[in-house]
This record gives C-alpha cells, structure tokens and sequence, in this order.
C-alpha cells in the first residue's frame, strides 16, 4: 500500500486512489504534443543512382533500373549480338533447256545446240525478261532475243520483282505463250505473281529456262 500527501492509504503507486494526490516518487506525467499536418518533419531524401538518377531503394549495391554498381562505380556492359554478314545477291542462271524444248515441240524451230549458259546478278528492284526492240522501246535486263534468240519470248515478257522480305516475285506482263514454273501443268496468268525460292525454275519462250540461286 501507497500513503498520499494527504494521508489516504492508496493501492496505486502514482496516484491517490482516493483523492488523486500525485505520491512521492510517482514517475511524472507525460503528455503528447500532437504535431499538425503541415509541419511534420520532411522524409529523409533518397540516394539517387549517379549514372540514371532512379532512387536508391537501402544500401542494395546494384541500380534496380541500370545496374548501376554503387561499390566500384561501374555499369554493367553487354556485349552486342555478333552481326551477321550481308548476304550476297541473287543471280540467275539462264540457259537454253533441252527437256523444256522438247515439252513445247514447236514445229519449224531448232533447238540451238551448244548455247552456253548465262548466269545473271539480280538487282533489285525489278529486272524485266523479254526481247529488246528499238521499235517498241523495251529494253530488258534478261535480254532473250540476243543469240541465240528465243522466238517464243514476248517483247514484254515477265518480271522479277524484289520483296520486302528479300526473296523474288515473278509475275507474267502478258507474254503471248506464258510463263511456267518448274514442273507445273498450268502458266501463271497475265498479270499473276508467284514467289520464288532458292532453286526455282521459271520457263519462258520456246526453250528458256531461269534457275534462281539465293544468296550462299
């Protein structure tokens, strides 16, 4: 039991009891100062990263958005994926075909033998498969009326046309005996497209066969 001051017998330590005396030796009242709002003490500001300036998150070592190295200073390098080599140029090889000849059987036309193949680079954008004719103003890049002259190739015979995707369109322009692809039974249409791919044959005129090669 506590006596107060005042000489009441009190169970608590403090405080009287019954009068509510403070006791000698009570520890003293504290009382709480509430702080308003506006002035409460400003968050310590972040460690910011020196190479991007993301907010340091502790004392981690690493930038969580660069890497960032804080001990020795230095950003992690990444090495760059090895470029490849550009690849060379399509060419076409084009040649006087026996099998594709015989297919035709063109009366009054002799196969011309001993023609000697032709191997031709692409350049794209487009390159043009015809005959040339001062007369009617084409000139083709794949020229089939020099010798030995395909009399079956149109003036204005077929194109090869550059895609975005680095392969060979080939379309008919409205040749008079059509264009054929390897072994099929129909020609493409006036007008039609046909992508090519490494190997192809495209079969103009009466024994006119281009063989596409890609790039190695």
């Amino acid at each position: 039991m506590f006596t107060c001051p005042k000489g009441h017998a009190s169970a608590e330590g403090d405080f009287c009891d019954t009068c509510g005396s403070r006791i000698d030796g009570a520890a003293p009242t504290v009382s709480l100062i509430s702080v308003p709002a506006g002035e409460q003490p400003a968050a310590p500001v972040k460690e910011k990263c020196p190479n991007c300036g993301y907010p340091r998150s502790g004392p981690f070592r690493f930038c969580e958005d660069c890497g960032y190295d804080h001990s020795t200073g230095r950003v992690p390098q990444i090495d760059p994926p090895p470029v490849a080599a550009p690849a060379g140029p399509w060419t076409a090889t084009v040649v006087p075909d026996p099998d594709y000849f015989a297919l035709n059987d063109i009366e009054g036309v002799a196969f011309p033998a001993g023609a000697v193949p032709q191997t031709i680079e692409l350049a794209p954008p487009q390159v043009r498969i015809g005959r040339r004719s001062t007369s009617k103003g084409t000139s083709p890049e794949i020229d089939l009326g020099a010798e030995p002259s395909d009399p079956g190739v149109s003036h204005n015979h077929a194109l090869f046309t550059f895609s975005t995707d680095g392969t060979w369109l080939v379309s008919d322009v409205g040749s008079s005996n059509g264009t054929w692809i390897n072994d099929e039974e129909q020609p493409l249409g006036s007008g039609q497209s046909r992508t090519l791919k490494d190997g192809d044959q495209v079969h103009v005129g009466a024994w006119t066969t281009i063989t596409l090669h890609a790039p190695a």
